[in-house]
């Protein structure tokens, strides 16, 4: 006998979403991107992926590479992103905007620009384990138990964005947020897809990473400072990382000195993807705080 039983009717599944999810108008190549790195690809898809890595971040690449000195020595790296990192806390309009001006409303646009980084947090990361030596994995891995709450779903980093989205009446889902996106965000999303899979060399992954790692603890006291303002409960996200990227930071140091210990290091590569990185978040960052302050009938930074 079909159907359902006497016992009650049968439970609805929720449908999954669709990855790629449907294009909608005239889709940009980051969003496009963004799309096909959320799904298995075959040759065809593939192929797309590197084309459009090949008009956009491979060209990047060669241009940072081209306009830096060569790094003499893993020293000489931590010289220069110490020195990255100081001009970076100087001061960012943006970031002072945002933590002592903006509205609820200015807040919530931002928070919800980077949505699909809070809710996909360092997933694409983990392709680089295997381009590793075991030590260097092992320093890795211990970056990315913590993203994950160590497997405590209240303690994901992922989790706390949600309550974070749900405070501020929004959507919780990656899907929901493909068309309010900026290709800048965009950007910054897809290179760590093409710095784990895809880049020559898993050294533009370590310093990319080293980068983004040092350097969070500083950027998100602008979003904490905010929350605590505008009196947001789900500011958590921002004051976790104030902590647990004091010690990523170091765990970064160590498997780029492991690596160096297993396979040799070329320091100019770690550079270039700490450059790299800085110079597609800030804008990503830069431009949210603009779009945001303009949506809300101000003057953007």
């Amino acid at each position: 006998m079909s159907g359902p039983t006497a016992s009650g009717p049968a439970t609805a599944r929720r449908a999954l979403p669709s990855w790629p999810a449907p294009a909608s108008g005239d889709e940009s190549v980051h969003r496009e991107l963004f799309r096909l790195n959320r799904t298995p690809l075959d040759s065809r898809l593939l192929a797309r992926v590197e084309e459009i890595e090949r008009d956009w971040i491979l060209p990047l690449v060669r241009s940072m590479e081209a306009a830096g000195a060569p790094v003499a020595d893993r020293a000489g790296w931590q010289r220069l992103l110490a020195g990255l990192l100081a001009r970076e806390r100087a001061g960012n309009p943006a970031g002072e905007y945002l933590a002592e001006q903006a509205s609820r409303r200015e807040f919530t646009l931002v928070v919800r620009e980077f949505a699909l980084d809070g809710l996909t947090e360092a997933q694409n990361f983990f392709p680089a384990v295997p381009r590793l030596p075991i030590k260097a994995q092992m320093a890795v891995m211990r970056v990315l138990i913590d993203e994950f709450g160590c497997g405590n779903l209240q303690q994901a980093h992922s989790q706390l964005y949600r309550l974070l989205l749900a405070e501020l009446g929004l959507p919780q889902e990656p899907e929901h947020f493909l068309d309010t996106t900026g290709d800048e965000t965009f950007q910054f999303l897809n290179v760590f897809y093409w710095l784990t899979q895809r880049a020559p060399h898993v050294e533009y992954f370590l310093g990319a990473l080293a980068y983004l790692e040092a350097s969070i603890p500083d950027a998100f006291t602008h979003q904490a400072r905010a929350c605590e303002r505008l009196g947001i409960r789900h500011g958590r996200y921002y004051t976790e990382h104030l902590h647990i990227d004091t010690f990523h930071m170091r765990e970064m140091q160590l498997a780029i000195k492991e690596y160096e210990a297993a396979y040799g290091l070329d320091p100019t590569r770690l550079w270039t993807g700490a450059r790299l990185l800085s110079r597609l978040i800030g804008g990503a960052f830069d431009a949210a705080v603009a779009r945001a302050r303009e949506s809300a009938g101000g003057v953007a930074a």
